[in-house]
């Protein structure tokens, strides 16, 4: 079946100016609309996109999509207070959407997560089209394990009383793994019900994702590494990434090696990170810090040798799928990661492009090292990492393909 001409309704709670946005909706979108698909994009933006300099970038994004084929609308997101913020950002996007609904003649809705959800529950409802349930992860369960709501709170029976009730509806269902599907489609709402289901990971946009010899060399030199083992981090401190245990397991490996340098590329607290290394013994020569833009990010990350991710271990996490997994990969480098994270056990058994490390003490840090030192001395461990992730995270060969599935599964009866 042809997507050629098919309206499809995209609503995100990310916005698309924030760095989510950039690699995790329009890379598919993009894709999307090269396969026919005509998107109306319906988004909620930080403060940071009202302000003149947030305004030129949207006015500018907007032209780049409209030349695409995609029609941008968005929103002001409200934070504060958090339950009546978010049930007043529902309620105006449910009649904002509703007028796109009928202005473009709207077929399916796709709803990025659970408010996006909700708000494609009532367009199904008053309109009767088809939506899907983008479910990325489990909200009610991943504020408990953050220690953000207790079970049984007002927020968690709000949010898993709507969950039941957009399960029970959604034509559809996309889940980041194929570890959680089996939990979930047992839930009330769900079970017994046949709903097409895929499980698409984050995947990466490979054309930007990549290995580039002149650009690592290029670098290496700006970050005085030489020869050295590189280890890099990339992402957030804290939360749910386990910044502490990432400290030690460097700290391990830097003391067992002489030449090991560490990466951090973080916007957050760049004097967290120095009291973390020093606070070990380890002194600042062996190790950078850099905030760095997102268009530089595939250049810093080829600079290393190895990417780490320790990320804390709980239910909802068998729902995650870590972006930087395929980005690393992408740009060439092997994965050091712990168990008990989505998919990520099978992929590091299935890929020999990776280390799984089960608990954060000295003997799985040196156990890791040792597997580390075996991967980089493969002169093709690069192309290896490389094609891990152009079969499992290409954004457009597994990703795009797989939304395309499901969109035609839905449509094919209209």
């Amino acid at each position: 079946m042809s997507l050629e001409g098919r309206r499809v309704l995209f609503i995100s709670y990310n916005g698309m100016l924030e760095p989510l946005g950039q690699t995790q909706v329009l890379p598919y979108l993009r894709e999307l609309t090269k396969r026919g698909v005509k998107f109306t994009l319906l988004s909620f933006e930080k403060p940071a996109a009202f302000t003149p300099e947030g305004q030129r970038e949207s006015e500018t994004l907007k032209q780049e999509l409209s030349e695409q084929g995609t029609e941008w609308h968005w929103l002001r997101y409200h934070q504060r207070p958090s339950l009546p913020a978010t049930i007043f950002d529902v309620q105006v996007g449910i009649r904002y959407a509703s007028r796109l609904v009928q202005r473009n003649k709207i077929e399916l809705v796709h709803a990025r997560s659970y408010i996006p959800a909700t708000i494609a529950l009532a367009l199904k409802r008053k309109f009767g089209i088809k939506m899907i349930f983008d479910v990325r992860g489990l909200m009610a369960e991943e504020y408990v394990d953050a220690e953000h709501w207790p079970i049984g709170g007002l927020r968690y029976r709000v949010t898993k009383a709507t969950e039941r009730r957009i399960f029970a509806a959604t034509d559809g269902v996309v889940t980041l793994t194929e570890r959680i599907w089996p939990i979930i489609k047992q839930w009330e709402g769900l079970k017994g019900r046949d709903v097409p289901h895929e499980v698409i990971p984050c995947c990466v946009d490979l054309e930007r994702f990549k290995f580039d010899e002149k650009e690592r060399a290029r670098l290496r030199t700006a970050l005085k590494l030489g020869r050295r083992l590189t280890l890099v981090y990339s992402g957030s401190l804290d939360g749910w990434y386990l910044t502490e245990q990432m400290a030690d397991f460097f700290a391990r490996v830097v003391r067992k090696r002489s030449d090991a340098h560490v990466l951090w590329l973080t916007k957050g607290s760049h004097e967290r990170v120095r009291q973390l290394m020093t606070a070990r013994g380890i002194s600042e020569e062996r190790f950078s810090i850099r905030a760095v833009a997102p268009r530089e990010m595939p250049s810093y990350l080829a600079a290393g040798d190895v990417g780490v991710a320790f990320i804390k271990r709980c239910f909802s996490k068998l729902a995650s799928s870590p972006t930087k997994n395929g980005e690393y990969l992408a740009c060439g480098l092997p994965i050091v990661i712990n168990a008990g994270i989505g998919d990520s056990d099978s992929l590091v058994d299935q890929s020999h492009a990776g280390i799984l490390i089960n608990d954060f003490d000295n003997r799985n840090f040196d156990d890791a090292l040792v597997e580390i030192e075996k991967l980089i001395d493969d002169p093709n461990i690069k192309s290896k990492a490389r094609a891990v992730a152009e079969k499992v995270f290409d954004v457009n060969t597994v990703g795009a393909e797989a939304y395309a599935r499901l969109y035609e599964a839905l449509l094919q009866d209209d």
